[in-house]
């Protein structure tokens, strides 16, 4: 990738483009998908717009009995227990989906905690970098085999304009010396956004390509580690929880950025790219505000997504990936 290709192309879509727009007239019959976090929020509209569209679509849920209560009347749609903090419950789904399917066309990685109290998991990792970063990682990595398989597969991770508050801690990724839980955030949205650029890296030979994207300001389950008055002070909602912030967006219009990235014919081709409002972002300067979009140069640099990769693979012990 140039950073040449890290600008918009123009596409038909706009921030205030819905799922719906975004899918129109599209059939995904005969075409399988797997959603993390596909039972709340964007990612249950994520599910809901797949399968509505004809394709079977896998949610891996930490906790499948409420997600097959928000996803009853969802035909075509099975759910395999996984917790993204647990690697080993990672592998064990990865282990199921392979068995139930010869091919998988669409990874999409929406799952997300945000700005949680510190948290340990594993052998002492921060827990946002673990399942936000870690999890993904390792799913992908093992159900990559599928991905090659279907001959055009595409990753679609959801990162943040959280990414801006920093880059790769390379001295102290799991915060050995010191909790800020924004800037935990913050470092797993940016690693969000590299995974996407060296994943699609070692795919594209395989026609797999991998995209990273900012869903927008949505007030969904995300929000549930902060208080309401920490989301009032911030102007995001009014005292009876109501959204009146500037710039915010249905769950269907976050959602449709992830849905374009997985199937627009503008992106074939195309891939280790950040994307935002159905369009490829630009790159945004050290220092500009958060909400003025675009991504920062370090979530997109290829030796930092190398890096961390290799930093991955060590950490998780997850199945490589042989270019």
């Amino acid at each position: 990738m140039t950073s040449t290709d890290q600008q918009p192309l123009g596409s038909p879509f706009s921030a205030a483009g819905t799922a719906e727009d975004v899918m129109a007239g599209l059939d995904l019959s005969g075409t399988s998908a797997v959603v993390t976090g596909g039972y709340s929020g964007l990612g249950l509209e994520t599910t809901r717009t797949l399968a509505a569209a004809g394709a079977h679509v896998i949610v891996p849920a930490r906790r499948p009995g409420i997600a097959r209560a928000a996803l009853a009347d969802v035909e075509g749609c099975d759910i395999v227990p996984m917790d993204l903090a647990d690697l080993e419950s990672v592998r064990a789904a990865a282990v199921r989906i392979s068995d139930s399917l010869n091919k998988l066309d669409l990874l999409m990685a929406v799952a997300g905690v945000m700005a949680t109290p510190e948290r340990r998991v594993g052998p002492g990792w921060e827990s946002q970098l673990a399942a936000n970063h870690f999890g993904h990682f390792t799913l992908a990595c093992e159900l990559y085999p599928l991905l090659a398989a279907a001959g055009g597969a595409r990753v679609v991770v959801n990162s943040s304009a959280g990414h801006t508050l920093t880059g790769i801690r390379w001295h102290d990724p799991h915060f050995r010396t010191g909790y800020d839980r924004w800037l935990a955030y913050g470092q797993a949205k940016t690693a969000n956004a590299l995974f996407a650029v060296h994943f699609d890296a070692l795919g594209r030979n395989d026609g797999v390509r991998a995209f990273a994207l900012h869903p927008g300001k949505i007030i969904t389950g995300l929000q549930r580690e902060m208080t309401l008055q920490e989301q009032i002070d911030r102007g995001w909602v009014d005292a009876h929880g109501n959204v009146i912030g500037a710039g915010f967006k249905t769950p269907s219009q976050g959602a449709a950025t992830g849905l374009w990235a997985a199937t627009s014919p503008l992106l074939h081709d195309r891939g280790g790219l950040y994307l935002e409002d159905c369009d490829i972002a630009r790159v945004s300067a050290p220092g500009t505000p958060m909400d003025d979009g675009g991504v920062r140069e370090y979530a997109i640099d290829p030796d930092a997504a190398a890096r961390l990769w290799e930093l991955s693979l060590t950490a998780t012990g997850a199945t490589p990936i042989t270019r």
